[in-house]
């Protein structure tokens, strides 16, 4: 197949997005696949990543909230972009304005919609929940679940990497939901690359002994991952156990982060580790992953993290709560500190057991979802020979 995602959110100076573009770049043709990712850009623009892979840039302007992204604006630029690529599968990466532009174009072609934003979660249940519930917000933004039902009937896939987010959609009348998690970097995270030595070096730069507990964060230091909770739930738990957190990660919340951790020695934050071969051992020479951000399609710390045999502390509402399913970790509930702590504390206060580590890698990711979207190519050629008549 040749595999056309317009993919708005893509930015060479992204995260998450771009990591995922470039896994399709590399997997997609391995798999037999040609992928063309069509992404807004300064300028007209084609960066050729191997056979059969591509990023197309198409000129956009560039997005006032960040100037690292541009937006798609021209829908008519959308459809003939796509009539000039021809492609088999259409996918498009955002359920903003840019799932509608390619709702509509009129060509005769399977298409999708993959979640890697739940915008309901991130902001309006974040900023909104408390005092209101989910349900009143649900019913005050009406116009964005009707934007969804109305995606929902015309793409043939709906693409969810977490179950919580799938669920939720489902719930809420969107049609053709798929649940397709997410995978790790195969080979890369082990239980067997856990380090007693970098175990204990870590535990010192807290200004802990090695009998201490040991957690990890990991992630962009914004807003929505709630870190200062997180903070909060470190310094309950300290009060009854030896608990040491090394948080990764760097973003515009840094400075209210350390303003909540007040100069507690046992609570240190570093820049995201660039090392790929050191960072495979501190994940798993931790004793537990910790995350705060209910808003996550997918959470691929955690995911690293259950591949590497540590257990994780999640929220019990988005990506990241799929996790800790089969014994691999402890939810508690989404937004609380206390909650968290109490999931620490019981983390900690007996041996964890045991748990099957093996996680789903993006190989198989990326098998299973083209596999899809070959059944959607031949489901949709079904309903038209049908509606043909003899």
């Amino acid at each position: 197949m040749h595999i056309v995602d317009v993919c708005g959110f893509y930015s060479p100076h992204g995260g998450g997005v771009r990591t995922y573009v470039e896994q399709k770049l590399a997997i997609g043709p391995a798999l037999g696949h040609e992928i063309t990712i069509v992404a807004p850009g300064p300028r007209a623009e084609i960066s050729e990543r191997g056979p059969n892979a591509r990023i197309m840039f198409v000129p956009c302007p560039r997005f006032p909230l960040d100037s690292k992204y541009h937006y798609f604006d021209d829908t008519d630029q959308v459809h003939d972009t796509l009539d000039a690529l021809s492609p088999d599968f259409v996918e498009v990466s955002t359920p903003w304005h840019s799932s509608k532009m390619v709702a509509e174009w009129d060509a005769p072609v399977a298409r999708s919609m993959v979640m890697h934003a739940d915008p309901l979660s991130a902001y309006a249940y974040r900023w909104l929940n408390p005092p209101f519930s989910r349900a009143m917000i649900d019913r005050h933004f009406y116009q964005f679940w009707d934007h969804m039902r109305e995606m929902g009937h015309r793409f043939d896939r709906i693409v969810c990497a977490s179950h919580e987010l799938g669920e939720r959609l489902r719930r809420g009348g969107v049609d053709h939901i798929e649940i397709n998690p997410m995978g790790i970097e195969a080979h890369r995270f082990s239980p067997e690359k856990r380090d007693p030595e970098l175990r204990a070096e870590l535990l010192r730069e807290c200004k802990l002994p090695p009998s201490a507990h040991l957690l990890l964060g990991v992630g962009r230091l914004s807003p929505e991952k709630r870190w200062p909770m997180v903070v909060d739930a470190v310094h309950l738990a300290g009060q009854q156990l030896q608990i040491g957190l090394v948080l990764f990660g760097q973003g515009k919340e840094k400075d209210n982060i350390k303003r909540r951790i007040a100069g507690s020695p046992h609570i240190r934050v570093f820049g995201p580790e660039t090392d790929r071969a050191k960072f495979p051992r501190i994940v798993a020479s931790a004793d537990a992953l910790i995350h705060g951000c209910e808003a996550e399609t997918f959470c691929m710390a955690a995911a690293e993290a259950r591949a590497s045999g540590t257990p994780s502390i999640v929220p019990d509402l988005g990506g990241a709560a799929d996790h800790a399913r089969n014994g691999a970790g402890i939810r508690y509930r989404a937004r609380s500190a206390t909650s968290a702590a109490q999931a620490i504390v019981e983390m900690f206060s007996k041996p964890f057991p045991p748990f099957t580590w093996k996680s789903r890698t993006m190989e198989e990711h990326f098998a299973d979802l083209f596999a899809s979207y070959a059944t959607a190519i031949a489901e949709r050629h079904a309903r038209e020979a049908e509606l043909t008549p003899l």
